[in-house]
C-alpha cells in the first residue's frame, strides 16, 4: 500500500511500540492501570515534569480533550478556542455534547489565540444570560502547523489566570513542537503555567494512545470519574501505558518527531521553488499548507493521498509522518512539476 502525505494518523505504528505491545502482553497483570507499565509511565512523566503532578491514560485524542473540558468546565462554562481547533471541527460536537458547556471560537489565520484575542469574552463575565468563560485550549503545534512559541504560551495563561480561566493544551503533536522549538516538555507546558494537557503520542508513531496530564492538581479530582463515565478508561491500560513507557524509555519520541519535521521542511522546500504554488503557512512541524491550481490536485492525489483544506482557495494540507522517506517527497515533487508542466 502507498504512503500519503494525508495525516500522520495514516502511518503505522513505530517497531519499538509494536515490541512493548507484545512484552506487555506475556503475562498477566492487574487491570484499568494497575499494573508495572503504568506504574512506570507514569513515573516517566513525573520526571520529565515534577512529582506533584496527575497523569492519566485515554484511548484517543477526542476522548483525552472531551473529557478533559469537561471534568473543569460546568456546562454553563464556555472554552475559548481557535476556529479550526480539533475540538470545534473535528470531533464531531462531542466536546458540547458530552460536557454541555460552549465554544467560543476565534478567527486566526495562523490558528494562535493571544490575550487581545481572548479579551472581548471577558466583558460579561458573572452575567447570568451569558455562558461563563472557563477554559483557554490552544492546540501545539496548531491545525495549520504553527508553532506556540513559549512566550505566547506563558503570555496566554498569565492572561488566563489573571481572569480566573484555565489554560488547556491540546497536544496531540506535542513532540513535533517541541522538537520544533528545541525545548524540554517542562519548558513548553509546566514552566509556561499551563494547567493542563492532552498529550499525544498516536500521532507520533503509537498505536493507540494518550495521556491527559494535569499540573494543576488542584481541578484533577473529579477526572477519573469522567475518565470512567466518557468510555476512556482501558481495563487492560497496560497497552496504552507500555507504548508510552517505549516512547520515552529511549529518544524514540525525538527521533520520529525530527523526522517528520525534517520531512516536511524538505516538502517545503521544494514547493517554495514551483512556481504556481504559494506556501500559506511557516512550516514549524511537520505540515506543510500550500495552494496549488485546482486542476493537477487530483492527479498529485493519485500520486500521494493529501487532503484538500480549503476548497475555495485550493488550499491543500499535506503531512509528514515519523516514516515519510525522502523518495516519497522526491516523486511528489517530479509529479508536481509533470502536471504543472502539462498545464501550460
Amino acid at each position: 500500500m502507498k504512503k500519503t502525505l494525508a495525516s500522520d494518523n495514516y502511518s503505522g505504528t513505530t517497531p519499538e511500540i509494536i515490541e512493548a505491545i507484545a512484552k506487555a502482553n506475556g503475562a498477566h497483570q492487574g487491570s484499568y492501570g494497575a499494573d508495572e507499565s503504568t506504574d512506570t509511565a507514569v513515573a516517566m512523566f513525573k520526571k520529565m515534569f515534577r512529582e506533584d503532578i496527575d497523569v492519566y491514560f485515554t484511548m484517543n485524542g477526542t476522548g483525552a480533550n472531551v473529557t478533559a473540558l469537561s471534568s473543569v468546565c460546568p456546562s454553563y462554562g464556555a472554552v475559548i478556542c481557535s476556529s479550526v481547533a480539533h475540538i470545534n471541527v473535528d470531533e464531531c460536537g462531542a466536546p458540547e455534547k458530552f460536557g454541555g458547556f460552549k465554544l467560543l471560537t476565534v478567527e486566526k489565520e495562523n490558528g494562535k489565540l493571544t490575550p487581545e484575542d481572548i479579551a472581548p469574552f471577558m466583558v460579561n463575565l458573572g452575567e447570568q444570560h451569558w455562558s461563563q468563560p472557563k477554559v483557554i485550549s490552544i492546540t501545539q503545534a496548531t491545525e495549520y502547523g504553527t508553532v506556540y512559541t513559549c512566550a505566547e504560551i506563558k503570555a496566554i495563561a498569565d492572561y488566563a489566570h489573571e481572569n480566573g480561566l484555565l489554560l488547556h493544551v491540546d497536544g496531540a503533536r506535542i513532540s513535533n513542537a517541541a522538537v520544533s522549538l528545541g525545548v524540554s516538555f517542562k519548558e513548553m507546558l509546566l514552566d509556561t503555567g499551563v494547567d493542563f494537557v492532552s498529550f499525544g503520542g498516536t500521532k507520533n508513531g503509537l498505536m493507540f494512545g494518550e495521556a491527559v496530564i494535569f499540573f494543576n492538581t488542584a481541578i484533577s479530582e473529579n477526572y477519573k470519574y469522567v475518565r470512567k463515565q466518557g468510555m476512556q478508561l482501558l481495563s487492560k491500560m497496560r497497552f496504552i501505558s507500555a507504548q508510552f513507557e517505549a516512547l520515552f524509555g529511549t529518544d524514540l519520541w525525538e527521533r520520529n518527531a525530527k523526522h517528520a519535521n525534517k520531512m516536511a521542511q524538505k516538502l517545503a522546500s521544494g514547493l517554495s521553488k514551483v512556481a504556481g504554488v504559494k506556501i500559506t503557512q511557516e512550516v514549524k512541524a511537520n505540515g506543510v499548507f500550500a495552494i496549488m491550481p485546482k486542476e493537477i490536485i487530483p492527479a498529485l492525489q493519485e500520486q500521494s493521498p493529501f487532503y484538500v483544506w480549503d476548497e475555495q482557495t485550493h488550499e491543500v494540507r499535506l503531512m509528514c509522518s515519523f516514516d515519510t522517506a525522502e523518495e516519497e517527497i522526491n516523486a511528489f515533487l517530479v509529479k508536481l512539476d509533470s502536471l504543472l508542466l502539462e498545464l501550460a
